[in-house]
């Protein structure tokens, strides 16, 4: 008999247990309804919100420049996401900007707006640097000293947006020159260097 207690207890307590855990079940599921309701109202994350967060701008700095004359910012894009990401434009408090590229237009490397913007591809990096694509401040208000901080937004596809600063640096480069109608190397756009 007393075997039989035991078991029978065993028995109890295994129904107990088994009818505990589908009432936690059932009311597991009754809290996961209820919480998908109530969510439904309060939209999860976007992909396109995380993307501003994991587009970052490497080393980026601003041609030194007197106030009036165009000069350019530079840095590398780097994209850690799994997703191509574009900008489409770039502001800053201290001038109109042009997304720019260099090409090679009836044999000869000319400057000119960025179509479509700057794509970088999911993982890569775009590089923005003298002679090639570059972020143009078309009229700085004031002078660009070295040593400047200068504050930019990039503009993604999306309608994100992502702050950086740059440091002005002098730079000479390959003696280029950003007025408009000039070649990289500083003549006029359709005649040939010396």
């Amino acid at each position: 008999m007393p075997t039989t207690l035991i078991h029978g207890s065993r028995r109890r307590t295994l129904a107990a247990v088994v009818l505990a855990g589908a009432m936690t079940t059932l009311g597991l599921a009754g809290c996961g309804g209820n919480d998908d309701a109530a969510g439904a109202g309060t939209p999860a994350p976007t992909p396109s919100a995380m993307v501003a967060t994991t587009l970052t701008v490497k080393d980026p700095w601003v041609k030194a420049g007197p106030a009036g004359e165009m000069t350019a910012a530079f840095g590398i894009l780097q994209n850690a996401t799994a997703a191509d990401i574009t900008i489409t434009a770039a502001e800053s408090p201290a001038s109109p900007i042009e997304l720019h590229e260099m090409t090679m237009k009836d044999g000869k490397m000319v400057m000119q707006p960025k179509e479509g913007g700057f794509v970088i591809k999911a993982g890569g990096s775009h590089e923005l640097a003298p002679g090639g694509d570059h972020l143009m401040l078309m009229k700085p208000a004031a002078a660009i000293q070295p040593g400047d901080q200068v504050s930019f937004t990039l503009r993604l596809g999306d309608g994100t947006a992502v702050p950086f600063t740059a440091i002005a640096k002098p730079f000479a480069g390959a003696e280029e020159s950003y007025e408009p109608g000039m070649s990289p190397s500083g003549m006029p756009m359709g005649s040939s260097a010396p």
